[in-house]
């Protein structure tokens, strides 16, 4: 997702996010999102509720034959950052800020349990939630549960798919919880955060694959 990894460039130098430790909450298989935070964040932990996502990501760490090729998106990466010939860098600097892969739960009031973590620097979730949460309820919930890992402080930041019902993956469709930005402005602050920057843009895909108006792209700050 080359708009949001630009995004969250431009985030990192304009708030200053940064820290000892991200955890990613319903990473999926996919490593883009850390080819930013991999300046800003000394470890990086996926967390995923799916076994298979993590055992994709491992394929890819371990340089695996036929892991998935992120070199076109490191390039990409690196352009914006000036140098795009350092790719093979960032994928090795990202490489050696995942240290371990965790389950995680956000329906449970520690998403990471039964682990008990030290409070992180920074949680970050990407098209997680709108697929996760079964209701509005779930879904304020599930904010307050992720913001249980984060110190007083700390950041949120967020990609939440707007006004979506489902999508499809081949001939699989995927129901998700239909939300508009009020729902995420008003579930962000009840869950304790203090919104520091918001933006929501307007998208357009094949109604056959997907019905989202929107997506929005929150950073928030623990109260």
């Amino acid at each position: 997702n080359r708009g949001l990894m630009s995004g969250n460039r431009q985030l990192k130098h304009r708030d200053g996010i940064k820290g000892d430790t991200l955890i990613d909450i319903g990473s999926g298989p996919t490593i883009y999102q850390y080819f930013s935070a991999c300046e800003s964040f000394r470890e990086i932990i996926p967390t995923d509720y799916t076994d298979k996502n993590h055992e994709e990501m491992q394929r890819w760490l371990r340089k695996e034959q036929g892991a998935f090729d992120w070199s076109s998106i490191a390039k990409y990466a690196c352009e914006l950052e000036g140098d795009r010939e350092k790719w093979a860098q960032k994928e090795e600097k990202v490489r050696s800020r995942i240290k371990q892969l965790l389950k995680c739960d956000v329906d449970q009031s520690n998403p990471l349990a039964p682990l008990s973590l030290p409070p992180a620097d920074c949680i970050l979730s990407t098209y997680c939630l709108e697929v996760s949460s079964k209701d509005l309820p779930a879904f304020r919930s599930a904010l307050k549960n992720m913001g249980s890992l984060l110190k007083r402080g700390g950041h949120l930041v967020l990609a939440i798919t707007l006004e979506i019902s489902f999508f499809m993956i081949g001939q699989n469709r995927f129901h998700c919880l239909y939300l508009e930005q009020k729902h995420l402005e008003e579930g962000v602050k009840e869950a304790g955060f203090e919104i520091k920057w918001m933006d929501v843009a307007k998208i357009n895909f094949p109604l056959s694959l997907i019905d989202a108006k929107g997506a929005g792209f929150v950073v928030a700050q623990k109260r």
